[in-house]
């Protein structure tokens, strides 16, 4: 689960996502708790699209990933840029910094991504243990809602010029996973080549993620509606959490 090959594909197959309105919206959240500067932890940062937005918007960005790939591609946007940025290559439960931190985000259902129950717990005590006192953690993560009636057991196809991906979802009612298997076909004079990557995609109750931030130091401030600040639904498909640390 290296995310290397799909670091290669992942911003043309996000590219329907606006950043830039996305990291207006997570401004909104920390200075819900009196942020908006500081050092900002972005935890999967992935190809680094967010922590420039976030950079732009006068935050000290440290990019954590355990993604190689991820962190090239991030690591030319910081160039592209023009803006400074510490891009660490580590595990969000295994994270290791310098010092501490005022707040942290971790966006596009990273926390989703980490294996287990146990490793959600490790990366919150860790956020905690770096973060100063009174910082905050906004965060989303896909629902059960969103495992069980959009994701499943679908199949998406991705037709762009230069390449295709063919998606597949398999889920896994006992555990409430995803186990998602990406094929990319490139050609290139007249021949076709194949990648391939898998991973896993792990959903859970938010009163469970909401008890975890409470073990860890945190109190929730809240459990919004993606990209909103209105209470969660019944068929919310991403949850967003905000949580100051005590």
């Amino acid at each position: 689960m290296s995310y290397d090959d799909f670091s290669r594909f992942y911003d043309r197959l996000t590219d329907n996502v606006e950043y830039e309105k996305r990291a207006d919206y997570f401004c909104r959240l920390l200075s819900m708790c009196g942020i908006s500067e500081g050092i900002l932890l972005d935890l999967g940062c992935g190809t680094g699209s967010m922590s420039v937005k976030m950079a732009e918007k006068g935050f000290d960005v440290i990019g954590v990933d355990s993604s190689i790939g991820m962190l090239n591609a991030a690591q030319q946007k910081m160039f592209e840029s023009g803006k400074q940025m510490l891009l660490l290559n580590q595990n969000m439960q295994d994270i290791d910094l310098y010092g501490t931190v005022d707040c942290a985000i971790c966006v596009l259902d990273g926390i989703n991504h980490l294996e287990n129950a146990d490793d959600v717990k490790e990366t919150f005590k860790k956020v905690s243990l770096f973060m100063n006192q009174g910082g905050a953690f906004a965060f989303d993560v896909n629902t059960l809602y969103k495992h069980k009636c959009v994701l499943s057991d679908n199949a998406f196809v991705y037709d762009f010029d230069d390449f295709f991906c063919a998606w597949q979802n398999n889920y896994n009612p006992d555990d409430n996973s995803i186990e998602i298997s990406l094929d990319f076909f490139e050609e290139e004079d007249g021949v076709y080549y194949r990648s391939c990557e898998s991973f896993c995609e792990q959903a859970y109750e938010l009163s469970d993620i909401s008890a975890w931030l409470e073990d860890a130091g945190f109190e929730v401030l809240g459990i919004f509606d993606d990209m909103t600040t209105n209470c969660v639904k019944s068929d919310t498909e991403r949850a967003v959490f905000l949580a100051k640390k005590k």
